[in-house]
């Protein structure tokens, strides 16, 4: 046959004789079109689908915080938090069906070797659209219900963020499947929500009583950015072992390099907005020490994260040069970037620095660009074909670390 030939349907009656009875054409779905059945829709809900909630959310929290354009970004980004949090809505509702329908596999993911680190999406998705409820609940639902909402996001996406630092290391720690070629950006995602969950927690300060509890949740948030930073200060040498002694390795692993920018980024974040707030918990004295602190740790952190970012859109590109397929791990394009972006935004304000401003918008530009390719290729991967809902393969490293690769739109 001929490459220019059409294939013809197994059921179309052109592959029939003259004497046989006409075929019955099978009319192909419109939306997931290459799944058997629609129901396995919800047979592999795996807890890195919540990166994309983290992913579009950030977009719209980061807008809030540009220092230059913030009115005019308003609707947009009020509009983006609303669809990240309907998709945060419609993935717990998939997740706790595929519990129900799919218990051994959702019992599996624990023990999947790269898998088990993405346990740190949903608290991270939870506390995202959480910090975002402050900046447009209040427009939309108004202000009391806004704060409720907030607190009661920040407040699960805490004890979950908590929960999964405990644990994901336990369960890396007793795993006999780990090698020195183990480590990779996922490993950071569980130990990177209690960091959110002190970025979040500032702006919350200000609305507790007086005295004990703003002074508690104070200290808690100190607290939980010491757990994230030195847990983080710890794993990233193991990532950079691995790059330097067993190259960068397999392409699908490649974009969670860039998960490294989230943690850097989001203790810039959490630093400065800690010390804004600090006068309302402590002393004067004790409240110009720490906001001191967040600019003597937020410059210095930029700097490396500059040079992380430098080191991740170089070793993206030389990948990509020979193939990098499409997988749910390309989300981590999205969340860390705009870590970045809102902590360009806010030191830039807390120093008044022209040039952060700027590099906050140019940030943010590519933020959204990132967004809008990786959000119409998981849509169409997902609504349209489907393959994003079929089981990723089985192996031993970090190569399996989202839903099957899919080809270009």
């Amino acid at each position: 046959m001929s490459r220019h030939t059409p294939r013809l349907h197994p059921a179309s009656p052109d592959t029939g004789t003259a004497n046989d009875a006409p075929a019955v054409r099978v009319r192909r779905r419109l939306l997931l079109r290459d799944l058997s059945s629609p129901r396995l829709v919800i047979s592999n809900i795996s807890p890195n689908w919540f990166a994309s909630v983290m992913g579009t959310g950030i977009v719209a929290n980061a807008a809030a915080t540009l220092p230059l354009i913030t009115p005019q970004l308003h609707v947009f980004a009020s509009t983006v938090w609303v669809i990240a949090t309907v998709l945060l809505l419609g993935l717990i509702a998939a997740s706790a069906a595929h519990w129900i329908a799919h218990r051994e596999v959702a019992l599996s993911h624990h023990r999947h070797p790269a898998m088990v680190h993405f346990y740190g999406a949903p608290p991270l998705a939870i506390l995202t659209i959480g910090a975002g409820a402050l900046l447009f609940g209040p427009d939309i639902m108004g202000a009391d219900a806004a704060l409720t909402v907030a607190l009661i996001l920040w407040s699960t996406g805490t004890v979950l963020g908590l929960a999964t630092a405990v644990i994901v290391p336990f369960l890396t720690f007793t795993s006999s499947s780990g090698t020195d070629q183990s480590p990779f950006g996922g490993w950071i995602m569980p130990v990177v929500p209690p960091l959110v969950s002190a970025a979040a927690g500032a702006p919350l300060i200000p609305y507790l009583p007086e005295g004990e509890a703003r002074l508690t949740m104070l200290i808690a948030c100190y607290a939980m950015f010491g757990l994230s930073m030195i847990a983080t200060a710890v794993i990233l040498p193991l990532i950079w072992g691995r790059l330097a002694r067993h190259n960068i390795g397999n392409s699908a692993a490649v974009p969670t390099l860039w998960i490294v920018l989230g943690p850097l980024g989001q203790s810039i974040t959490a630093a400065i907005v800690l010390g804004a707030v600090a006068p309302s918990a402590v002393s004067a004295e004790l409240a110009e020490a720490l906001s001191f602190f967040g600019f003597i740790y937020g410059v210095p952190t930029l700097g490396f994260a500059l040079l992380w970012t430098a080191l991740a859109i170089a070793m993206t590109v030389h990948t990509a040069r020979r193939g990098l397929p499409f997988s749910l791990t390309w989300w981590s394009f999205t969340f860390p970037v705009g870590n970045m972006v809102v902590a360009l935004s806010v030191l830039a304000v807390a120093t008044g620095s022209a040039v952060l401003e700027v590099m906050a918008l140019v940030s943010f530009v590519a933020l959204v660009g990132a967004w809008v390719l990786v959000a119409l290729r998981t849509f169409a991967g997902s609504v349209i074909r489907g393959t994003l809902f079929l089981a990723p393969p089985v192996v031993g490293d970090a190569t399996a670390i989202s839903a099957p690769a899919t080809p270009a739109a």
